[in-house]
């Protein structure tokens, strides 16, 4: 009988990122959406918190899953930086901040893998339906490529935690808010001005929190109107390559 972590690793699909061509957001979108692209910055470390694990105890058969997570995390950061780079200069710089939230979170004492879980779960799982909800069919594709990773590296971080006993921690709980809070500060702006759902910051802090607490935020679903491209839709520089 196979682990959990065997079964997890044999549902992983390989894609690989392309640079996008520009397309327009939806208005007034572009501080929102340059503070969730600034925070590609986290995917790196993400992959460095598992590499740490893997380096110490670690559940029977779960090292291929997490080295295969390790690498799903460069590619996301790859296929972010793509995306932002595809505006051209268009987005705010908030490189510097971003910085600082990334040292916050590296500088934690947590374990590790709890790091990587909470971030996963309650701050990219915040931000990913913001690239969908704001964003144009490029940022729609990429967060529906790397949500289906990152499903995976939800579950997987979560099994590890309550398989080595390791518990939230207040200091992530107050971390992860004031990530999200500081990522969606504007968002209420545009929202309202476009006449559209959801134009409350705590809307998105409370989807955060639902996520962290609950493993699900059923008032998300709300923000999937925002339809995914179909193939003949777009330019063929614009779709990744799936195997």
């Amino acid at each position: 009988m196979t682990s959990n972590y065997t079964d997890l690793l044999t549902k992983k699909r390989k894609w690989t990122p392309v640079r996008p061509t520009y397309e327009p957001v939806v208005e007034g979108a572009e501080d929102v959406l340059a503070r969730a692209l600034s925070l590609r910055a986290l995917e790196i470390p993400v992959g460095n918190f598992i590499e740490a694990a893997t380096k110490k105890e670690i559940p029977a058969n779960s090292l291929e899953l997490l080295e295969s997570n390790i690498v799903d995390e460069i590619r996301h950061d790859q296929a972010l930086q793509f995306a932002a780079d595809s505006f051209g200069g268009k987005l705010p710089n908030y490189d510097k901040e971003a910085a600082a939230i990334v040292n916050a979170w590296v500088n934690a004492p947590e374990h590790p893998v709890l790091k990587a879980m909470v971030l996963e779960r309650s701050v990219f799982f915040v931000l990913l339906p913001i690239l969908r909800f704001l964003g144009n069919s490029a940022l729609r594709t990429v967060s529906s490529d790397i949500s289906m990773d990152e499903q995976i590296h939800v579950v997987t971080n979560s099994l590890f935690c309550k398989d080595m006993g390791i518990d939230l921690t207040a200091n992530l709980d107050r971390l992860r808010k004031t990530t999200v809070a500081w990522m969606v500060d504007k968002v209420g702006e545009v929202t309202a001005a476009a006449n559209l759902n959801h134009a409350s910051k705590d809307f998105w802090i409370r989807q955060s929190d639902s996520l962290l607490y609950r493993g699900v935020a059923p008032e998300l679903v709300e923000t999937r109107k925002s339809r995914m491209p179909a193939f003949f839709e777009q330019a063929n520089e614009n779709l990744p390559n799936y195997v």
